[in-house]
């Protein structure tokens, strides 16, 4: 079963042979993988050259190790997109052919933070909206999202529990999202969004920041929005330039 047949690194051809089996069925979702000792020698490489590789997939959400327990294959994620796509998480959830819902938790106003104050180009004395609500898939919670508005902009008749906040701030505000600044981060269990999302404590997080604009590049929304890494994937198209 050794897979040393061509000139790439040897822990590659380990990354690609067992995300093929995991395609192929031979390791099923939640299934565990065999030892470190015997899934290196069925391949025909080092341990260190199988830690590698594991350790990729891991960062990867292909499997999940499990201290003292083993190394297991994770569940597919249900929800993907393109994070150069502005998608909503209401049409990527309707698109993956299930119900989208909200949970409204919370809202309130608070003072700037300095952070607040430097992204919507606001004074120390404006206050900003905060709201807390959790988004469900077939009514199962799959994102905890926190969202910050400019208070002045939003009238008090606002409904916070319809399920898209692009539609429902353009339909009681008149603004128009139309692009966004993201970054992305993985993390561990949350002490508080992990019991929210009902997440067991192997299972990772991933951190979708974006502060939102709109087309006359007035800063609108700042979401940060916490996805079960177990249902939700992001990945980007990266084109040569030169």
């Amino acid at each position: 079963m050794s897979i040393k047949s061509d000139s790439r690194h040897l822990y590659l051809q380990v990354i690609d042979r067992l995300k093929q089996d995991i395609d192929k069925g031979i390791y099923k979702e939640r299934e565990k993988l065999p030892s470190e000792f015997d899934l290196a020698k069925q391949l025909g490489v080092s341990r260190a050259t199988l830690r590698e590789a594991l350790r990729i997939l891991e960062e990867e959400n292909v499997i999940i190790r499990r201290h003292c327990v083993g190394t297991f294959v994770n569940t597919k994620p249900l929800f993907t997109s393109g994070i150069e796509q502005l998608n909503s998480i209401t049409n990527m959830i309707t698109q993956a052919g299930m119900q989208p819902g909200t949970i409204f938790l919370s809202s309130e106003t608070q003072c700037p933070s300095e952070e607040d104050i430097r992204l919507f180009s606001c004074s120390a004395d404006e206050e900003i909206l905060v709201v807390e609500r959790v988004r469900t898939a077939n009514g199962e919670p799959v994102v905890h999202c926190l969202d910050k508005m400019l208070a002045k902009h939003i009238p008090d008749s606002i409904s916070w529990e319809k399920e898209s906040i692009f539609e429902n701030l353009e339909e009681k505000t008149g603004r128009r999202i139309t692009y966004a600044v993201s970054e992305i981060e993985p993390i561990g269990y949350h002490e508080k969004v992990s019991p929210i999302l009902d997440c067991s404590p192997e299972t990772a997080l991933l951190v979708l920041k974006q502060m939102h604009y709109t087309e006359q590049d007035e800063p609108l929304l700042l979401s940060v929005n916490y996805f079960r890494a177990d249902k939700f994937s992001f990945h980007v198209l990266r084109k040569r330039i030169n």
